[in-house]
């Protein structure tokens, strides 16, 4: 039995009455709804089958919650943990500078051995002029004097300068060449310099980048369960409101009433009412009580009496 507070129109009470037309019956003190009898089956059966399923137990899903990651992802992150670094080589380039010593450390160590086969032609052709001077001058009988000595002072000068230019141009073009290749290796430690650098850095932005990529599938993990973990934690407050929600609306018809018995001296003043109104729909007259009636009735119509 469902109590509950429908505007209803309630049944018609058939109770004595005075002449003042109201009821003797009493003040309503109560009103109890139950619902109809066409009705009451199917409804007490629809609450029955909704509270047995509000008390099954929580069926929750035991399959995966997120799809995680793929093969070729783990591969990555497998891989860029296993990479190397080189922050140790990482930084700024400084250049050197070309000096002395660095010169000697770069000049060919074969120049010495390519200068002396041109050295010693020098050499061959400036014999082979002194033995012609030599005959030139026994055929005009200078031989051995002061022309000749001349002559072959000449000649040894001439061939010193010849080495010496000849050593020193290919002195000079050896230091030319280490000091070219000084500035080539140079350009290329600045080269490498940079392409570490620029791996260094791409490497661990990669790394970066891969993490943000495994944090958020490791993010996407825990905040399935977590929702997971609140509908199963508020299912039993769902199932509650669902036994609620079940008694919203139902069809209320049958009313009954409850009403306090009024008590003889109730009754006794209604009565009197009564007469007086009804004596005074007679006579036509309004107020005085009995005693104007009586003086009325035995001619005494300037007779005023008190009730």
């Amino acid at each position: 039995m469902v109590s509950t507070a429908a505007n209803v129109i309630p049944p018609v009470v058939s109770t004595s009455t005075g002449l003042t037309g109201k009821s003797s019956v009493g003040q309503n003190t109560g009103r109890e709804s139950a619902l109809s009898n066409w009705v009451g089956p199917y409804v007490t059966d629809m609450l029955g089958k909704g509270q047995a399923l509000s008390e099954l137990p929580y069926e929750s899903y035991t399959g995966p919650l997120t799809a995680g990651a793929s093969a070729p992802q783990t591969q990555a992150f497998q891989g860029v943990a296993n990479l190397t670094v080189p922050t140790a080589q990482m930084g700024a380039f400084t250049p050197q500078e070309f000096t002395s010593a660095e010169a000697a450390s770069r000049i060919n160590p074969f120049v010495q051995n390519a200068l002396n086969p041109q050295i010693a032609d020098i050499r061959r052709q400036a014999e082979i002029s002194r033995i012609e001077n030599a005959g030139r001058l026994g055929q005009a009988g200078a031989y051995g004097g002061g022309r000749q000595a001349v002559m072959e002072g000449e000649l040894s000068r001439g061939l010193l300068d010849r080495i010496a230019r000849t050593r020193g141009e290919a002195q000079l073009q050896a230091y030319n060449d280490a000091r070219q290749q000084f500035n080539t290796d140079q350009d290329r430690e600045r080269d490498a310099q940079g392409i570490t650098n620029t791996f260094g850095l791409a490497a661990l932005q990669q790394q970066a980048a891969l993490g943000e990529q495994q944090r958020a599938i490791e993010a996407q993990g825990i905040a399935a369960d977590k929702a997971q973990f609140e509908e199963e934690r508020y299912n039993p407050y769902k199932m509650v409101q669902y036994q609620q929600s079940l008694l919203d609306g139902l069809p209320l018809a049958t009313q009954n009433y409850t009403y306090a018995q009024p008590s003889a001296l109730s009754n006794i003043l209604q009565g009197t009412a009564g007469t007086s109104n009804f004596l005074s729909a007679l006579t036509g007259t309004t107020g005085g009580g009995i005693m104007d009636l009586v003086g009325k009735i035995f001619g005494g119509s300037d007779t005023t009496g008190t009730s």
